[in-house]
């Protein structure tokens, strides 16, 4: 059994403590500090305090405590093959490009060109040729270029963590899926072994009816059972297909590729939940930096926007060589030419107003969709707390009831050795011991699947482990 204290974490005054400070924090800079913002989270998730009873040992690789390669192999194959993963990493690649594109606007602008002219006129050739530098160059005097390239930034890490948080629910999947396919093969082998059971039944229960010891009401009574399981098998071929097709789609194959085996007794795993520090994890989550970075980069947008209003200032010039007649590089002029240039859209201004303020709402509004974040992911980590306390308890009762049933079983079978009771009622029992075994299986996958849920709540550490790895 699996018990929890619920304390009455998420009160007022700590939701509008973390919300003053972090507007604090964010101050008038260019960009937010998201290391403040992180300490300041991880200071208000401590306070919560949601799981400090999981602190144990380091949770990376937490699916090697099935001691499946099998499994291990579809988790390594799905963060290498699996195409929505690559979609990712490209995307993430484009913005890293983008941002390197953004840092060169710190740097001087121009071109080079050269050119050459031979024409004719009235039997007079003339050549010209030419070669020019140009360079612009914005001086960020005010930090309008700083700010552009902190919402690059911020656009690229928010990207990073969307990758991360897919490699979560990637991994979470492969396991919850081969839970499930695994658990699916113990149900059809549970199923077999009851049809055949049944059908043994009927054989000795017909050889009765005919010696007129047993009657029709027995015979068509097991034959209805029989009917019953039987109608169970096309539902479990087609969850194990189902499996094997979420699986194959993780794993970037095709389904009639997949060739999993039955590891006997996976069920039966001992997987311990275990986090180092729990509070901690939380606030690593990626989709709590994700947030976080969305904010920052609408904010250093919204900085940029407010930059506009100010002049901006820029130094223009070029540098070049004419040649007139050159047919041997002679007759040539050298030009150059600098030109400071202060440009002030004075007038373009009820629009830039405009456009400050709509950015500025986009950034409070990413700031409340980042508080609304951090607060779904403590409720998301608690109630995958009680989801795991239910199943694992369920769990506990299912168990029992298939020990009970089946004592109950046996002792019917005995009993009716002796004609103490009916074939009816052994009849029942089995039907009991049926329903008691697929319960604990059901319960187990369950469990296993709710163990499973649980880490990908606290995955702020796990998930970094990946990226490294991966």
């Amino acid at each position: 059994m699996i018990s929890l204290i619920k304390r009455p974490i998420k009160h007022k005054f700590a939701i509008i403590s973390f919300t003053i400070s972090s507007l604090f924090l964010s101050g008038c800079a260019s960009k937010i500090n998201e290391e403040q913002h992180q300490q300041l989270l991880e200071s208000f998730i401590e306070r919560a305090d949601v799981a400090s009873s999981l602190s144990g040992m380091d949770e990376s690789n937490w699916w090697h405590q099935f001691d499946s390669p099998q499994l291990n192999q579809l988790v390594n194959l799905a963060l290498v093959k699996n195409h929505d993963l690559k979609t990712s990493q490209l995307q993430l690649k484009s913005m890293l490009a983008r941002l390197g594109a953004q840092k060169a606007e710190y740097l001087p602008q121009g071109n080079i060109t050269v050119s050459a002219e031979r024409s004719s006129l009235a039997e007079t050739i003339t050549s010209q040729s030419s070669a020019n530098i140009g360079v612009d160059w914005q001086i960020d005097l005010f930090g309008r270029v700083t700010a552009l390239v902190d919402a690059a930034n911020a656009s690229a890490m928010s990207k990073a963590e969307q990758l991360r948080l897919l490699k979560v629910e990637i991994v979470s999947s492969v396991v919850k899926g081969y839970i499930s396919y695994q658990g699916n093969l113990e149900n059809e082998l549970i199923i077999s072994q009851q049809i055949e059971a049944l059908k043994q039944s009927i054989d000795v229960l017909k050889a009765r009816v005919d010696e007129g010891v047993a009657n029709e009401l027995d015979l068509n009574r097991t034959k209805a059972q029989l009917s019953q399981q039987q109608a169970l098998l096309p539902a479990i071929k087609y969850a194990q297909y189902r499996d094997l097709s979420t699986l194959a789609l993780l794993t970037g194959q095709f389904t009639n590729e997949m060739m999993l085996t039955e590891k006997t007794g996976f069920l039966s795993s001992d997987l311990a939940v275990e986090i180092a520090d729990p509070n901690n994890a939380i606030a690593l989550r990626p989709d709590i930096n994700q947030a976080l970075f969305n904010f920052s980069q609408a904010y250093s947008l919204s900085v940029a926007a407010s930059k506009a209003l100010l002049p901006n200032i820029s130094l223009s010039g070029f540098a070049g060589v004419l040649g007139l007649n050159n047919t041997r590089l002679v007759d040539t002029q050298q030009q150059w030419q600098v030109t400071p240039q202060l440009e002030w859209s004075l007038l373009s201004y009820p629009a830039l107003i405009a456009q400050k303020d709509a950015q500025q709402f986009l950034s409070e509004a990413a700031y409340s969709a980042y508080q609304q974040v951090v607060l779904k992911a403590i409720n998301e980590s608690e109630l995958s707390l009680q989801f795991l306390i239910k199943q694992t308890n369920q769990h506990s009762y299912a168990q029992a009831r298939f020990k009970h049933a089946n004592n109950a079983f046996l002792q019917a079978q005995a009993m009716y050795q002796e004609g103490q009771i009916p074939y009816l009622e052994l009849l029942d029992a089995r039907q009991d011991v049926l329903i008691a075994e697929k319960s604990n299986i059901d319960t187990s996958i369950s469990s296993l699947i709710a163990k499973v849920s649980t880490y990908q709540a606290f995955n702020g550490h796990w998930s970094q482990q990946l990226i490294t790895e991966h």
